[in-house]
């Protein structure tokens, strides 16, 4: 929803600030209500919970973006080990704590929609530091003073509670709220429609649910229950825009860095390579590249579009120099570009991949039912709406329409693969398959001539070390719970 401005958010995250607030209100462990509650309304704190948590991914992505080969560092550089630091602020200096403030006023007038609200925003917060972190500090992580070391909960556990706080924000927000409390333009989402927020909660119930299918914990036949009241059209997307005052931070860090001859990043040739016919050779004639590529990315205005070999010291997959970097005005790469937090097409993805494997289907089969292909097909018109282009040759082509007698795993994955790009949820996808090349074609891992990291040459990171600040302050925890970058979390075993 465009039309509600990110400049709200940043102007009620400064009144937070000037609310008497000690030095100490937003460190971690450090308890909610050390402003005075009664000075805050929820309001006032619900439009930084939602910049936070929209800004907590893109700060995960930063890292997993390289790892899924998205992108590289100037000039084919690939990522090494990373401790997300970003996403822990955001989740545990800025969300968390608010969150607790909300709930707390929530309670306390009986709005039961604003705190189905905050039960949502706290599923994606710690679902997301799960999936990065593994086991992370929860239950007690509210504590403060009372405990200044909180242990920490497995990612099962965590997991629980997700599915806990989703199955009680859709029970909320399917009943009615008398309280008389409306989130109006706080929302910068939904603008306080307790409907959309009801299909988020679906939505992002089917997204965690699908994680939990190949540990054997959660059916397809139940990730389709939640699809099926999940979204259903591109209006109900977790869209957050930002504006020509406060300009979109890949615009900033890519865009204007690299106008002022700063360090930006460069479009892998993964991406490229999944979109311009070298992984999946166009048939119909008339298509010759993805019509979302030069949305995502711009080539020196030559003839083709050659991406980044991760770690490659700047060539391309034939050997010769790369040239796809991020677009200067692109969806992603505007001033007043997006953050995206889970859209329609996404679930149609996961609908289709559901379908695929409740039908039997794995890695390398072929073939599924209608109902699968449908899902896949309906996904890449959602994505092409989402970004406004044109698809219809490209939905038509024998490259993208190959019938459901013939469609696999990898066609429906490469589809997710390029729709969320610059998402977090890739990395996870990645995991769930173990960087398999069947169910991702043509990837390989990064090359160690521009690698950041030589300690795990051959092996792909599969999770964040815990930031040093939590480390320094909460030491036998930390280390209690740390694995090296290369082990699986515990959905991934």
């Amino acid at each position: 929803m465009k039309k509600v401005s990110i400049i709200k958010a940043l102007l009620l995250f400064s009144l937070v600030w000037t609310i008497g607030c000690s030095e100490d209100y937003f460190d971690v462990n450090t308890p909610s209500n050390t402003a005075p509650l009664e000075d805050l309304r929820m309001q006032d704190l619900m439009a930084p919970v939602i910049h936070s948590t929209l800004e907590g991914q893109r700060s995960a992505e930063l890292s997993f973006g390289n790892y899924v080969q998205y992108f590289v560092t100037t000039g084919g550089g690939a990522a090494g080990q990373t401790s997300a630091d970003g996403l822990w602020e955001q989740v545990y200096l800025y969300v968390l704590p608010n969150l607790e403030a909300i709930k707390f006023k929530a309670e306390e007038v009986g709005s039961t929609h604003i705190d189905a609200v905050a039960d949502i925003l706290l599923a994606a917060n710690i679902g997301i530091a799960t999936d990065t972190w593994d086991n992370i500090p929860y239950s007690e992580a509210s504590n403060g003073p009372d405990n200044n070391f909180p242990e920490f909960d497995s990612q099962e556990e965590i997991y629980t509670e997700i599915f806990t706080l989703l199955d009680g924000a859709i029970s909320k927000l399917g009943g009615p709220d008398n309280s008389g409390f409306d989130l109006g333009s706080s929302d910068l989402i939904y603008g306080g429609d307790p409907e959309k927020w009801l299909k988020l909660a679906y939505s992002l119930k089917a997204r965690y649910q699908l994680h939990l299918v190949n540990k054997g914990v959660v059916t397809p036949a139940e990730v389709l229950a939640s699809v099926e009241n999940g979204f259903d059209s591109n209006e109900d997307n977790f869209t957050m825009y930002y504006d020509d005052r406060n300009i979109n931070p890949w615009y900033s860090e890519e865009v204007l860095a690299r106008r002022t001859g700063n360090l930006s990043k460069d479009i892998a040739s993964q991406l490229v390579s999944s979109m311009n016919g070298d992984y999946y050779p166009f048939q119909g004639g008339s298509v010759e590249i993805d019509p979302r590529l030069p949305l995502f990315a711009e080539n020196e205005d030559e003839a083709e579009y050659k991406g980044f070999v991760s770690g490659g010291a700047g060539i391309a997959p034939d050997g010769t120099d790369a040239n796809a970097r991020f677009r200067e005005d692109g969806f992603y790469t505007s001033i007043d570009s997006p953050l995206i937090l889970i859209s329609y097409a996404e679930v149609l993805f996961i609908k289709a991949e559901a379908e695929f494997l409740a039908n039997g289907g794995n890695e390398t089969s072929s073939g599924s039912t209608a109902d699968a292909y449908t899902a896949y097909m309906n996904g890449i018109a959602a994505s092409m709406e989402m970004y406004d282009v044109d698809g219809t040759d490209y939905m038509a082509d024998g490259a993208v329409d190959i019938g459901e007698g013939s469609l696999m795993l990898h066609h429906i994955m490469k589809e997710k693969y390029i729709h969320n790009f610059l998402n977090p949820e890739t990395f996870v996808d990645y995991r769930r398959y173990d960087f398999s090349e069947y169910v991702f074609r043509g990837l390989e891992i990064r090359s160690e001539e521009e690698s950041a990291d030589t300690e795990f040459q051959g092996q792909w990171f599969r999770r964040a070390n815990y930031p040093a600040t939590e480390l320094n302050r909460n030491e036998a925890n930390v280390l209690a719970n740390q694995q090296e970058p290369v082990v699986p979390v515990w959905w991934d075993e």
